[in-house]
């Protein structure tokens, strides 16, 4: 299979909790983007919930017409070494001009309507748009890979489109940062989250530990 070399890149408390508020107040907050510039991976690819919270504006698109795409298919709207890309299975997400920071690409399922394909391109935005009744990530990887050339890119969360990429056998290395502070609070998302109970756990093999002044610790795993 032809698709990138791919890193989920997160910032955890001590616990494994990811919520953005509370990572926010963590020591070592500020390494996160230095560690993730290391990793040299031009492409960074974000869930609807992350996607909502610190790259969309506010509200949901407003469908006038349901009638759907239907079918696969790709629109490359600008070429760049790298992409912010963000997984929106319906198609629902506002966006504003981004003139300065890496060209979005939307990935949906064949289910998105032709009307919302329409709006990104009105946006210049790029997209993908694959699989039936849910995105089929493999696909989307092979089309990022092949139309798009991206060769390495970072999934940055939140925990259940970290773990679709888990479940989906597409994840090379695990990234994480570990900031000095624990979260503690009941029921808050983690990492990886949402998988099925009778999950096997997925072994790691680790490749490298790094201790930051902020008391932060970065370590790196191979998946397998």
């Amino acid at each position: 299979m032809n698709r990138p070399y791919i890193i989920c890149h997160m910032m955890t408390s001590f616990d494994g909790r990811i919520d953005c508020g509370m990572t926010g107040k963590l020591k070592g907050v500020e390494d996160y983007y230095t560690t993730l510039d290391m990793l040299d991976t031009p492409t960074t690819i974000s869930g609807k919930t992350t996607a909502e919270l610190e790259l969309a504006l506010p509200g949901k698109f407003n469908i006038t017409n349901d009638e759907k795409y239907n079918k696969e298919g790709y629109c490359k709207k600008i070429s760049a070494k790298g992409y912010e890309v963000v997984v929106d299975t319906k198609g629902t997400l506002l966006w504003g001009d981004n003139d300065e920071g890496k060209p979005y690409l939307i990935i949906t399922s064949e289910q998105v309507t032709k009307e919302y394909l329409a709006y990104l391109e009105s946006k210049n935005i790029s997209w993908i748009a694959c699989g039936k009744d849910r995105i089929d990530l493999n696909k989307a990887m092979e089309i990022l890979a092949s139309e798009f050339k991206v060769e390495r890119s970072a999934v940055v969360g939140g925990g259940h489109i970290n773990a679709g990429f888990l479940a989906a056998n597409l994840l090379d290395e695990i990234s994480i940062l570990i900031g000095a502070g624990i979260d503690g609070r009941g029921q808050m998302a983690a990492a990886f989250d949402g998988l099925p109970m009778d999950r096997e756990v997925t072994p790691l093999t680790l490749e490298s530990i790094k201790q930051f002044a902020s008391q932060a610790v970065w370590l790196r795993y191979k998946v397998g």
